[in-house]
């Protein structure tokens, strides 16, 4: 197990490295088409491709952080804890990216790689996205013209984003296929599926959610929506604690807590933090934000329910 893990993380050391010099090449919102990374230890999940998908899977950098769009093909990257620091608790993580595109740096790999130097494992789930439009420029437009649409209707609660309810059949089926893979080699892994849990940001949030609310394949032990959709939901029964963060400043918020009331009804355990700033997508934090320490709060969290103890 320490031999395989170091294998692992030895041969990861070139995707970091691309990662640290990449980031530095554009630190602007501005789209930039890139080669696909390398993903060491990505294992494919054989769920199929995506119906109506034309284009193949493709890589832009923005903000720094490299992100894939068009994914037909879900794929799970394990990144495993020390042996010396495992506790067995593990998460799997889903980026976001509105089901369009995929942010693996920020909300994927660095992420998984924080939570691993805590003694967690981190599964990164690649999941299949929304077929976009295939070159980078159109793509772009289409993004623009989304946030835009977004921005208009921020004062009206109405239009507030809901939880999915819609044709997410793909995207559950890649985490109920995650879920089983990491049962079947929970041992080798060192996973105690007793303290497995789902982390997903603003889409990945949501598909967090769905699969708590409409998965009969997925036990998870703890969820963790961060900056999702926060309106109220019908609490399945033996539903998981929860842990929710978001920023007040983030233009999809529109004031609704009523998830959080949700689990407050249900009488499971829930805890929220609200950040007066931060925006949204931020990942492990942007600097000078109130949201920066929401990490540490989590672990505290974490500790506190007994997740990590070993």
């Amino acid at each position: 197990m320490q031999w395989q893990s170091f294998r692992f993380f030895k041969s990861f050391i070139p995707a970091l490295i691309w990662l640290a010099s990449s980031a530095a090449l554009a630190q602007d919102g501005k789209m930039y088409p890139i080669d696909a990374p390398p993903e060491p230890g990505a294992i494919p999940l054989n769920t199929g491709g995506v119906e109506n998908q034309p284009a193949q899977e493709s890589w832009f950098r923005q903000w720094g952080d490299p992100m894939a769009r068009n994914i037909s093909k879900a794929t799970l990257t394990p990144f495993l804890a020390d042996p010396k620091k495992a506790n067995g608790t593990s998460v799997i993580v889903a980026p976001g990216g509105g089901f369009m595109w995929l942010s693996m740096g920020n909300e994927g790999w660095e992420v998984a790689q924080a939570l691993a130097a805590r003694g967690i494992n981190a599964f990164v789930l690649k999941y299949r996205l929304q077929p976009t439009a295939d070159s980078l420029e159109d793509f772009e437009k289409q993004m623009t013209q989304r946030f835009a649409d977004a921005a208009k209707n921020s004062g009206d609660k109405s239009s507030a984003p809901k939880m999915p309810g819609g044709n997410l059949e793909d995207q559950l089926e890649d985490v109920e296929a995650a879920y089983a893979l990491i049962s079947s080699r929970a041992k080798e892994w060192n996973v105690d599926l007793k303290k497995l849990g789902m982390m997903g940001f603003s889409a990945g949030a949501g598909l967090t959610m769905a699969t708590t609310l409409r998965s009969k394949k997925v036990k998870l032990a703890f969820i963790s929506p961060i900056y999702g959709g926060m309106n109220a939901v019908e609490v399945p029964k033996e539903a998981p604690p929860m842990f929710v963060a978001i920023a007040i400043d983030d233009f999809l918020f529109h004031g609704d807590i009523g998830l959080v009331k949700s689990w407050y009804e249900a009488k499971v355990p829930v805890e929220l933090h609200l950040y007066q700033n931060g925006g949204h997508g931020f990942g492990l934090g942007n600097p000078d934000r109130t949201s920066n320490k929401w990490f540490d709060a989590y672990m505290h969290w974490l500790d506190v329910n007994g997740f990590l103890k070993r």
